[in-house]
């Protein structure tokens, strides 16, 4: 099984939604990617790092990057459906609407509270989307 999760930058929501599918599902393929990769948000690597899920070592990748042909599932992370991109791939698509937290302006604490927002509302997702393949296959 092959999972993409895609954004725009690919430098929060899928990274964070990368390392928690591999955490749950280690011999699925995972991977994250963006059309217009930025930099890993040093606030994603942090907050995942305080649930044990080191990020570290993600980078940014374009969706030119990934081979289409791994990929089962593409689950998209905009908050904006028209900045989702959108890739030619064959693969079932899921759309989960996140607020990016990498736009929220305001102190360092409260865009760290935003950051573990985001990070529990992905991981409630990614918890979901683990089980229903898993009951798919047992099916």
């Amino acid at each position: 099984m092959g999972v993409l999760f895609l954004c725009t930058a690919n430098s929060c929501r899928s990274q964070m939604a990368e390392g928690y599918y591999r955490s749950l599902a280690p011999s699925s393929r995972v991977y994250s990617a963006g059309t217009a990769p930025g930099d890993l948000h040093p606030m994603a690597v942090r907050v995942m790092d305080e649930v044990g899920i080191d990020i570290s070592t993600h980078r940014s990748k374009s969706i030119g990057e990934i081979r289409s042909d791994r990929i089962d599932i593409v689950v998209t992370l905009c908050d904006d459906a028209a900045q989702c991109p959108t890739p030619t791939m064959e693969a079932e698509r899921l759309h989960w609407p996140i607020d990016d937290p990498g736009a929220v302006t305001g102190t360092k604490e409260e865009a760290l509270l935003a950051f573990r927002a985001t990070r529990d509302e992905i991981r409630a997702n990614v918890l979901e989307l683990v089980r229903a393949r898993e009951d798919s296959r047992g099916a």
